[in-house]
Parts: C-alpha cells; sequence; structure tokens
C-alpha cells in the first residue's frame, strides 16, 4: 500500500551504526512482538502489559494503514527494534489531531534514535496536514519530557496520580504540538 506521502529515513546512530525508519509492514508483526516483550520487560514507561497476539498485530497494521495513521518500524540489522504511530482523530472533527506512541527495544536506546523518532513523526504529521500531534508522558521520564519540549510540544496538563506502576502514584503530563498556530 505504497502512498506518495510514505516516508523513509535512513540514520546514524551514536555508535556508528545504521537505523532505518519506515512505515510498518505487514511482514514486521513478529519483530514488533517480540521487541514489545523486551520493551514490557525492562521499561516502566510503556503502556502495555501484554503483546498482541500475530492475529492482532496483524489486525492492527491493516487498520492503521486503512485509516491513514502513521505505522512506523525502527528497523536495525534487517530486525524490527522499535516503534512510532500516530492515531488521528476518529472523528470528522478531531482528524486534525493526532495521539503519538513510542517505545524502543533496550539494545535500540541511547543511540539517539528518539530525536530522530521525533523528526520522522512531525515529518509525517505535516505531510498529512495534521494540525496538532498530542501525547502523553510519565513525570518520572525526564529523557523523554526532556525530548519533547526540545521539539517544540507545550504542555497542555497534568493528570495528577493516574498511573501506579512500582509501588507509586505518578502523574501523566499531557503534551501538544501545534503544527500552525492559530492567532
Amino acid at each position: 500500500m505504497e502512498t506518495v506521502n510514505e516516508l523513509v529515513e535512513r540514520i546514524s546512530t551514536k555508535d556508528g551504526g545504521e537505523a532505518v525508519i519506515r512505515p510498518v509492514k505487514m511482514a514486521d508483526a513478529p519483530d514488533i512482538i517480540e521487541a514489545v516483550k523486551d520493551v514490557i520487560q525492562t521499561g516502566v514507561y510503556i503502556q502495555k502489559e501484554r503483546p498482541r497476539t500475530l492475529e492482532e498485530e496483524r489486525a492492527f497494521i491493516s487498520d492503521m494503514m486503512e485509516k491513514d495513521n502513521m505505522y512506523a518500524a525502527v528497523e536495525i540489522d534487517g530486525a524490527v527494534y522499535g516503534i512510532a504511530r500516530v492515531i488521528r482523530g476518529d472523528l470528522k472533527m478531531k482528524r486534525h489531531t493526532g495521539l503519538f506512541r513510542t517505545w524502543l527495544h533496550s539494545k535500540a536506546q541511547g543511540l539517539g534514535i528518539g530525536r530522530e523518532i521525533m523528526s520522522y513523526t512531525l515529518n509525517w504529521c505535516r505531510l498529512h496536514r495534521l494540525h496538532k500531534l498530542c501525547l502523553t508522558v510519565f513525570s518520572a521520564n525526564k529523557a523523554a519530557l526532556s525530548l519533547y519540549e526540545k521539539s517544540g510540544f507545550i504542555i497542555e496538563g497534568v493528570q495528577k496520580e493516574q498511573v501506579f506502576a512500582d509501588g507509586k502514584y505518578e502523574n501523566e503530563v499531557l503534551m501538544a504540538y501545534f503544527f500552525e498556530r492559530s492567532t
């Protein structure tokens, strides 16, 4: 399902390697499931409790393509080690907005890929004429908060004690990026 607006970016990683950020393909489903297992085991900041089954992941990929949403893979050495996605508003009145989510396998963390994912995502949103990109981030995830602020996101609000993880409550920060500020 190739479109004119598909993006493929080849990037250099901090360790001297290379990665590719590109649209997810149906064949990526098994890699995504395996990478999610690692992220769930090692990460506190993922909002997922179990990986999808192969059928669920394939259905999700198909749904993302049909709805003109972004579902991008971070490929290193031929395997998927992370994703980024933007789910556009379902209602016509919210179609100009998107909700951003991302995660990286432990092997892909600390390589400067997060900044590249953000750049890729903002480019995709511009090509698809989004007005606003939203995300949520846990308040303790200082690295992500810093990345989003440096990328131009603003804080729209804070949901106090929204998450209970590792035996404690944590705030969830609501952030947004506006592509064209209205006057």
